[in-house]
């Protein structure tokens, strides 16, 4: 037996795999004390199933805590050391604005300001060799200033230290005998890749959340283990692997987008199932909403993303961090996103969250902003009495009386017209979102199919749908722990990266396999001993470029010891691809090798087999509901159909909801449903042409 939990910032999701099916929870979020809520909804669950602790072989934890952190500047009190020369590196950036006609550009600012770094005499050029030895004259007075600070982390980046990590670590060594309570990062080890600026804002955020990451994680585990839990504890990473406690506390940055990875794995194990080449993952909870492009059965990955975003869609207005990622967009689109009529009179909805607490106006627990929960519960979507498996009762009233305050009164409309309104705004936001990824990843949305899940995409889903002109939507089952579920499914990996940079025809085939074994031997380090299997995956890319172009495109290379023959391949892969890309190639132009990556994982191989129904039967309705009709704002009686009572081949024909424990399904009127034969719902547009 295997546990995910799933920490949102609104719901913690828990889900318990035995060897038949999937037991699920959900609960709501102890923001100030995450793992109370995790330890209450563990202990529940197993209690309501009769399952002892020691029964379970392996937890898995992903959370959305690392980005929360950052986001609301909850991090700990940190310190930036440098070399001399480089202390506004963090604020100069790429020497460029997001928006350049804007004149009231809001840029993020560092989380360590400008009188919290420091600089140290040192020097080291760009092939690793130290020009000008550390000054050690101001190891003490730096310390003087830590102690009488008070700082809790240090973060410590020299220029190209990522080619020799000697001056960083000797730093390092010197702190950690005069300073026992304070946590260090040093960029060779959080990102020891070229380009200072991103080197620098990674080490800076993982120095900020480390002291929340490492002690929340320690006490989770300490916790675990007092309930009975002797099973290894694993994290998910932003790459979509899972790693064990002690590399996440040490580098926690690699969490920051733990939560929705989890999504994006469970979207490409079902595209893989249901041989679908063209995916949307969509993925809606109580805070945000997260889109995907699932491409050939793949998540496409990345090596860098920016957290803490200015502007919504804008590249460039956030903190870049240099750190393998599954990519995706996410906005701050959930159920409890807060709505609000602007200066010019326009509803607006997001990114603030009303959170778990004290949540939506219809949880009764002082809530006074209108949020999209509301809006759904005043439209019809929400059954008042099975939100949350019943857990949480609704109330109706209280979430028209936020509505009809905060946003029909103020535009004089009638409340079932705003919460409409509302439900409207989002649903434009997100789809809209998804378009502009799409884009930016070179792909268009109308020949894909939405997968969603999520306590709150169902709920959406249709509506997005059609914004995106897509044709087909599928909704997994236990769709509302989609991310928790997605945890299983991820392999326990790890990727490592380094740069060495180096002319292909100047390969220097023994550095090379030298530094490949290390980072080799690294990944092993970190995921061994964490199954019986002992066969790996591994995948190697180098990340090449044409001498004198400012990015590089990633190449696949061979996974054995290279040889002098092996130049001409990498080049003729290195050509290949980038004619994919630009059409084209530069004959006569040196090709450079800028930085490798390496990755080891372990599979648990284990096949769904999805049988291709014959045909479908039209079911009878259960009962009818009360609805606001989208076009008109009327109330209308829609067909109101229990999940569990839904069988394999059965057909519904058009507008409906669906009711399950953790979710309600939402169909419009443009679209069937059928029941796939692994009790997957799949919604088609109907072509009325």
């Amino acid at each position: 037996m295997r546990l995910a939990i799933d920490i949102g910032g609104t719901f913690t999701d828990i889900v318990l795999e035995d060897e038949t099916n999937l037991l699920t929870k959900k609960v709501l979020t102890s923001s100030s004390e995450p793992e109370v809520a995790v330890i209450q909804g563990v202990v529940e669950l197993l209690q309501e199933n009769k399952i002892n602790a020691s029964d379970i072989k392996m937890i898995i934890h992903g959370t959305t805590l690392a980005t929360n952190a950052v986001i609301e500047k909850k991090g700990a009190k940190t310190c930036f050391v440098t070399t001399e020369g480089f202390r506004d590196v963090l604020d100069i950036g790429y020497e460029s604005r997001f928006d350049q006609y804007d004149i009231l550009i809001e840029k993020t600012m560092s989380l360590v300001p400008r009188k919290h770094r420091y600089v140290i005499e040192e020097r080291t050029d760009i092939n690793g060799n130290i020009i000008k030895p550390i000054n050690t004259q101001k190891f003490q007075s730096l310390v003087d200033i830590i102690k009488n600070e008070k700082f809790e982390s240090i973060g410590i980046g020299f220029l190209h230290s990522y080619a020799n990590s000697k001056n960083e670590n000797e730093l390092k060594e010197f702190l950690l005998k005069h300073l026992t309570d304070v946590e260090i990062s040093i960029s060779s080890d959080v990102c020891p890749e070229i380009r200072e600026y991103e080197r620098f804002t990674t080490t800076v955020v993982n120095s900020y959340i480390k002291p929340l990451i490492s002690t929340y994680l320690k006490k989770l585990d300490t916790e675990l283990r007092q309930k009975g839990f002797n099973c290894p504890l694993l994290l998910m990473t932003s790459g979509g692997t899972l790693t064990n406690v002690i590399s996440a506390c040490n580098n926690p940055v690699r969490l920051v987008e733990s939560g929705p990875a989890g999504g994006a794995i469970l979207a490409t194990s079902i595209a893989e199932d249901l041989k679908l080449d063209k995916v949307i993952s969509f993925d809606m909870g109580g805070t945000t909403a997260k889109i995907t492009i699932i491409e050939n059965q793949k998540a496409i990955k990345a090596r860098e993303f920016e957290v803490d975003r200015k502007a919504r869609f804008k590249k460039g207005s956030g903190l870049p961090l240099r750190i393998p990622v599954i990519e995706m967009v996410e906005i701050g689109a959930g159920g409890g996103s807060i709505a609000r009529v602007n200066k010019l009179d326009q509803i607006i909805t997001g990114p603030d969250s009303a959170g778990s607490n004290p949540g939506p106006a219809c949880y009764s627990n002082g809530g006074n902003n209108p949020t999209i929960t509301d809006a759904d519960l005043v439209i019809g979507k929400i059954d008042p009495d099975k939100f949350a498996g019943g857990k949480i009762n609704l109330s109706k009233e209280f979430a028209k009386n936020a509505i009809t305050k905060n946003i029909g009164h103020k535009l004089n409309i009638k409340t079932e017209t705003a919460a409409l309104a509302i439900s409207e705004i989002v649903d434009e936001t997100m789809s809209n979102a998804a378009r502009v990824h799409a884009v930016e990843q070179g792909h268009e949305t109308s020949n894909r199919t939405l997968i969603g899940f999520g306590g709150a995409a169902p709920l959406h889903i249709s509506r997005v749908a059609e914004k995106l002109r897509v044709k087909k939507i599928i909704i997994p089952t236990n769709a509302s722990v989609g991310s928790a579920v997605g945890f299983l499914k991820a392999p326990v990996g790890y990727e490592v990266v380094k740069s060495l940079r180096m002319l292909l025809n100047k390969l220097n085939i023994e550095k090379v396999n030298n530094l490949l074994t290390l980072m080799r031997d690294e990944a092993k380090n970190i995921i061994q001993n964490k199954s019986e299997n002992t066969d790996y995956i591994e995948e190697r890319f180098a990340f090449m470029r044409y001498a004198g172009q400012g990015h590089e495109i990633k190449v696949p290379i061979e996974n054995e010891i290279l040889s002098n023959k092996d130049g001409n391949k990498i080049k003729e892969t290195f050509e290949e691809n980038y004619e994919k890309l630009y059409s084209r190639i530069l004959p006569n132009a040196d090709i450079e090798i800028l930085t490798w990556s390496l990755s080891l994982s372990i599979i648990d191989e284990k096949s769904t087999e999805y049988l291709e129904l014959d045909s479908y039967k039209k079911i009878k309705e259960n009962s009818l509901t009360d609805f606001c009709n989208y076009e008109s704002g009327e109330k209308i009686k829609i067909p109101n159909y229990e999940r569990s009572k839904l069988n394999p081949g059965d057909f519904i024909n058009g507008q409906c909801i669906i009711t399950e424990d953790q979710t309600t399904i939402v169909v419009s009127n443009n679209f069937n449903t059928k029941v796939l034969s692994n009790n997957f719902l799949q919604m088609e547009h109907i072509d009325n042409e």
